[in-house]
């Protein structure tokens, strides 16, 4: 695995995402949500301090989500870009992990989705409402087809940039 960040980047264990997600919603958000917040766009709650799917409590307030609010407004957080001959004989395989991917993480964490699929003349590029996604279908990829994975941290921006290639 080639891994040559531009700063840094620590491995992120679920406990640290949490911490980094409640640091992610505040960042988006100007002030602090009351306690339950329902997302009207996703049905998202916002319920002890995190976003979590349940259903919506009786006289929950309602604002947008951090994902929602990232999707409306078309800011990405995670970038990851797919390419090389291998990815463009396995596309329709490599974005079915991808999916598979999301929709695991998605399930225990609202805040972190798949925005858009966009293909390129080089290959496709994934963006993502989060940070992490990118960095975990892009270890997913490293694990089942090899290929090298670079990761790279944009401070400044709060955002994570992934390339998985393969020739």
């Amino acid at each position: 695995m080639k891994n040559q960040p531009e700063k840094p980047v620590p491995q992120q264990g679920r406990r640290d995402r949490r911490t980094e997600e409640r640091v992610h919603e505040s960042s988006t958000s100007p002030e602090r949500l009351p306690d339950p917040t329902h997302c009207p766009h996703c049905h998202a709650v916002f319920h002890h301090e995190r976003w979590r799917w349940m259903a919506q409590p009786p006289a929950a307030h309602e604002a947008m989500c951090p994902a929602c609010q990232r999707i409306r407004d078309h800011n990405p957080a995670g970038f990851l870009t797919l390419s090389g001959g291998f990815f463009a004989d396995h596309q329709q395989e490599i974005l079915n992990l991808a999916r598979n991917e999301e929709a695991t993480e998605k399930a225990e964490y609202p805040l972190h989705r798949i925005m858009d699929i966009e293909a390129r003349t080089d290959g496709i590029l994934i963006t993502t409402t989060d940070i992490h996604l990118p960095r975990r279908i892009g270890e997913a990829l490293h694990h089942a087809y090899r290929g090298d994975l670079e990761v790279h941290s944009v401070d400044e921006d709060r955002s994570l940039r992934v390339h998985w290639q393969r020739e």
